[in-house]
């Protein structure tokens, strides 16, 4: 195989998207095999943008039709993993959107269904761990250039969204629609980059505020603390009603600090010994002639990169990081397995919230499924 035959599922502004990088070119190794969408409007505009490529009201008639030998599925969270379980037994190559599901049980079924796939490929959109500034927080981390963590903070609170974001349909920000809100909606990407660079928390204890700014029964804004077993902790921080939002991200170690400003700007400080040395080897004097006079340089190296970030860039690049797996064999940047990290970091928060106290990781898939299927319970006694 030269070119992937790929079948888009959900024909709205993502995949809408995908389909004009592939159709100008701008993927290597992929064509447009197919469009599929249960939307009739769809179906008409798909025809006058591309007369020629198949269009199914079924994503399951797409799947039998021999006529893709991938999809990727820009449809709601909750039909990903159904999606993805049904394309992986038709030896269909699947790249699931984020995030891989609401809740890690059915993740985990397709996970298991995909380890039993050993040559299909199957990958996940999260398009900003080709990021190159992300990539090399990544790889400072992996050298151990700032040492061991202590320590991450992240605020991410650019999501802002006004109400008639959310009014826009019956389904959105809704438990049964959507399976939540910041946290399954905006912020998926950054709790996959927290976890992909800092590593899994071992415990979770958050504030959730559920409808704070917004007349939606889903989180607004989400406050979480976590726990990564070593002595190390973090604190992760969204929302979706700040309008003058900040996206910051620390990490700190013993040999240094990472500072992330708007996914734009990073900061690596190295120190020229480690903090303890510096605990066990400096008195008082030392530090009022280092911090008194200014001249913290004398402790540490400061290194400043500006990154440039084009919108589209890096969904082509997992597109053909996908494409060049099925091809040729090449490492996939975003494993689909990798998918149910981040969705379980969100179950242990929304879980902690409900049930006010620390929730342990692994999660119980379980006794997140029957607490949230309470969520969609009440919310169909209230009319929004």
């Amino acid at each position: 195989m030269t070119n992937v035959r790929l079948g888009i599922i959900g024909f709205g502004a993502q995949g809408g998207a995908y389909a004009r990088f592939i159709a100008e070119g701008k993927v290597k190794n992929m064509t447009l095999g197919a469009i599929c969408d249960i939307d009739p409007e769809k179906q008409k505009a798909a025809h006058d943008a591309y007369p020629d490529v198949a269009f199914f009201d079924h994503y399951q008639t797409m799947l039998d039709s021999n006529m893709v030998d991938a999809i990727v599925t820009c449809v709601p969270h909750y039909l990903h993993p159904e999606m993805g379980i049904e394309a992986l037994n038709h030896n269909i190559h699947c790249l699931i959107e984020k995030p891989a599901g609401v809740y890690s049980r059915q993740v985990r079924e397709l996970n298991d269904v995909a380890a039993t796939k050993k040559d299909v490929t199957f990958a996940i959109m999260f398009n900003q761990r080709t990021n190159p500034l992300y990539q090399k927080v990544k790889q400072v981390i992996e050298n151990e250039e700032i040492g061991a963590i202590r320590r991450t903070n992240w605020m991410i609170t650019t999501w802002w969204r006004p109400q008639g974001y959310y009014d826009q349909s019956a389904w959105r920000a809704t438990w049964g629609g959507e399976g939540g809100g910041v946290l399954v909606n905006q912020a998926p990407h950054q709790l996959d980059l927290l976890q992909w660079i800092a590593g899994m928390p071992k415990s979770v204890y958050s504030n959730v505020k559920y409808g704070y700014q917004r007349d939606i029964a889903v989180e607004d804004e989400v406050t979480a603390v976590l726990d990564y077993g070593n002595g190390a902790t973090g604190v992760f921080i969204t929302a979706t009603h700040d309008v003058l939002g900040t996206d910051r991200f620390e990490i700190h170690g013993d040999k240094g600090k990472i500072i992330v400003d708007d996914s734009k700007t990073l900061r690596i400080k190295r120190l020229k010994q480690p903090e303890s040395e510096m605990s066990a080897s400096m008195d008082m004097s030392d530090v009022m002639k280092i911090f008194s006079g200014g001249q913290q340089g004398k402790i540490y190296d400061e290194e400043v990169i500006e990154f440039e970030s084009v919108w589209g860039a890096q969904h082509i690049a997992v597109l053909e990081n996908f494409a060049g797996n099925i091809v040729d064999g090449e490492p996939l940047l975003a494993p689909g397995s990798d998918g149910i990290f981040g969705v379980e970091l969100a179950n242990a928060i929304h879980l902690s919230s409900w049930l006010g106290k620390e929730v342990t990781l692994p999660l119980d898939a379980d006794e997140f499924y029957e607490e949230l299927q309470k969520q969609v319970k009440n919310e169909q006694k209230v009319s929004r």
